[in-house]
């Protein structure tokens, strides 16, 4: 029984913005003040498995940033969306051309840029830390805050509701 109150099975992809959902929403500066962020290691582990069962990911963000890029890629994602300042149509062109209902999707994200393409997808979802806006339109907020396990919490459930976690002892591996 799965603590979202969606129904699992439905989800075919996921779509998350970064800062403030993969990386904490609090981030130390580089010298010439650029982000730098961090990466919670079991969100790569869920993203890599889920990637791998055929569950559709992208990732639309406003930033720009080559270690975004690099990050995702090596987690197997081929959908990676930077600089995007209205992320609705970016979200419904992916949608399009993977074959995805708003129904089938699920939006992950924590701030104002984020509402129209969380109420555009079935299952909109926010982190713990995320904006009260967004609380107010998520089906499903997190235990987590934002960065610090996000992706895990939501992707575990989407794969175990579709018994593609898990199953034996030869599936542990990244």
């Amino acid at each position: 029984m799965s603590k979202i109150n969606y129904d699992l099975s439905k989800i075919r992809g996921v779509a998350f913005d970064v800062d403030g959902v993969l990386s904490p929403a609090t981030i130390p500066m580089a010298d010439n003040g650029a982000p730098i962020r961090m990466a919670n290691l079991k969100d790569g582990y869920a993203i890599s498995r889920a990637n791998k069962k055929g569950i559709k990911l992208a990732i639309i963000s406003g930033a720009d940033a080559q270690s975004i890029v690099g990050r995702f890629t090596l987690l197997g994602l081929k959908d990676i969306y930077l600089s995007v300042a209205d992320k609705l149509p970016v979200l419904k062109q992916w949608m399009r051309d993977n074959d995805l209902n708003p129904e089938e999707v699920a939006y992950v994200g924590d701030d104002i840029p984020d509402l129209q393409a969380l109420l555009y997808c079935g299952l909109p979802v926010a982190p713990r830390d995320a904006a009260v806006e967004v609380k107010s339109v998520a089906k499903y907020i997190t235990g987590v805050e934002g960065g610090h396990g996000v992706a895990r919490e939501l992707l575990e459930e989407v794969l175990k509701a579709q018994d593609l976690w898990i199953s034996n002892n030869n599936e542990y591996a990244w």
